[in-house]
């Protein structure tokens, strides 16, 4: 079933064919030729169609109706965007790195590429040291057991020099712009209490050490061109079970930053952001209660979140606390076991449209690309992620619900968009957004189970548009 397109137009004919012409020929006036004003770019729940720009003409117009209005209204603005992506794990490197040239390019276009089938990723997560999305555990100071460094004389970038590093400068070179976040998931051992890659703390009499080991990385990425444009001091610091991991409470979060990290970048000059927190919308209180800190709060840019837990309305709890600082959406994977459509829907519905309307600056999904069985995955580390991009040979790659998740904001809403006002209305859930070239993008998710006919209202005129239920729709103007 193609999608309903309706428009409502008058036409005029005037014929002159009657005894009182005076013998004078017919002339029929021609009606105005109608074009499209509404680029309609469609993903269907079952799959078919796949962020496709559909070929029907949709016109704004004054004739009332009765069907349900998302009206956009452009002088009501909110946060600016700074791009959607997904997380490059070590993982996902590797795997797009065993593509052959010619196919590996033709995948990175299609990602961060602004060319027709291109999705023009615009924000990337990388892990600092191994994520468990690693074949296997590593910092970039490791040292043998009983052994320290305090001075970082050992550090070095060399476990991601081979693979992550070059594909990353391929990436800038497509996309110049591209803004990268590096997470922790663990530093190394020899500075925590358990002397593990799993869980435990950072020792304090560390903290010093660690933060001049994360301007170190700052500062050695850059010298390979690659920007880190903000980080967070530690992947999910609730969950201590991960592979490589650790525990790092609200107190410790702000002793660190206060005391140690920020102190540290101010004094090397390092701008890139301290963004805190990164972990689920279930405990709002653990960002609120660092940002109440007022020494720490003079480093930190804002709050990071997931959402395997809680709500994403908790977004707009830490906001509405701290209205000065950002929040941003980093992290939530696919799983192996998911279906299109409902993946689809659930993420569309809370990832993009649900962290965007609550203030987020991202929307990030996990991991970027694996392999057929799942992997790269440190032991312990998860086996049931499924990435954006499924490479199934050196020739060949299979695209996934995560593609077309990002992909319906990433390819038409470029960093230094803002989101502008739009209301929610019935089970179409929406948001909107102007361009910095000023076009309008209106991304909506049809939450219901029955096909919806609906109006698209700017500035007193309409555009009256259909989508099918689990379905979703980009909208340009």
């Amino acid at each position: 079933m193609k999608p309903i397109i309706i428009l409502v137009f008058a036409i005029s004919l005037l014929s002159c064919n009657n005894s009182k012409n005076d013998g004078k020929d017919d002339t029929i006036i021609t009606p105005p030729q109608i074009e499209n004003e509404v680029d309609f770019w469609l993903t269907k729940s079952d799959g078919s169609v796949k962020i496709e720009k559909q070929d029907g003409i949709l016109a704004f117009g004054s004739n009332y109706n009765s069907y349900t209005s998302i009206q956009v209204n452009d002088s009501q603005t909110f946060q600016t965007i700074d791009g959607f992506g997904f997380s490059l794990t070590g993982g996902s490197a590797e795997v797009i790195s065993q593509l052959n040239p010619e196919k590996k390019q033709e995948l990175l276009q299609k990602l961060f590429g602004t060319n027709e089938s291109g999705i023009a990723i615009s924000y990337l997560r990388i892990s600092i040291g191994a994520s468990d999305l690693d074949a296997s555990t590593f910092s970039y100071n490791d040292m043998p057991n009983g052994e320290t460094d305090v001075n970082l004389n050992q550090f070095s970038l060399a476990p991601d020099m081979t693979i992550l590093i070059p594909l990353l400068k391929e990436i800038i070179a497509i996309n110049p712009t591209i803004k990268i976040m590096g997470t922790p998931w663990s530093p190394p051992v020899w500075m925590k209490d358990n002397n593990n890659t799993v869980g435990g703390s950072l020792q304090p009499k560390y903290y010093n050490v660690y933060a001049q080991y994360l301007v170190k990385y700052i500062e050695q990425m850059k010298t390979q061109g690659i920007i880190i444009d903000a980080i967070t001091p530690q992947n999910e610091p609730l969950h201590p079970g991960n592979n490589p991991s650790m525990y790092m409470s609200a107190a410790q979060q702000a002793s660190f930053i206060k005391n140690s990290l920020g102190p540290a970048f101010k004094a090397a000059n390092i701008t890139s952001k301290i963004i805190i927190y990164d972990h689920n919308c279930d405990n709002p209180n653990y960002p609120i209660s660092i940002l109440n800190d007022a020494e720490a709060k003079t480093f930190i840019s804002g709050s990071a979140f997931h959402l395997y837990a809680g709500d994403i309305s908790a977004l707009s709890t830490v906001k509405n606390a701290h209205p000065d600082k950002d929040v941003y959406f980093t992290e939530q994977y696919t799983a192996t076991d998911g279906n299109f459509g409902g993946d689809l829907k659930w993420h569309l519905k809370n990832v993009v449209i649900g962290s965007m309307r609550n203030w987020s600056k991202t929307a990030l999904e996990w991991n970027l690309a694996n392999n057929a069985t799942f992997g790269p995955h440190t032991d312990g580390g998860c086996t049931t992620c499924k990435g954006a991009i499924t490479v199934t040979s050196s020739s060949s790659y299979t695209q996934n619900v995560g593609f077309y998740i990002i992909g319906h904001a990433s390819k038409f809403v470029p960093t230094g968009s803002i989101r502008i006002s739009s209301n929610i209305a019935g089970n179409l859930q929406n948001v909107a957004f102007l361009t910095p070239n000023g076009k309008k993008v209106l991304i909506v998710e049809n939450d219901g189970e029955t096909s919806e006919i609906f109006n698209i209202k700017y500035n007193d005129s309409w555009v009256v548009a259909s989508l099918e239920a689990g379905s979703i729709g980009t909208y340009i103007w």
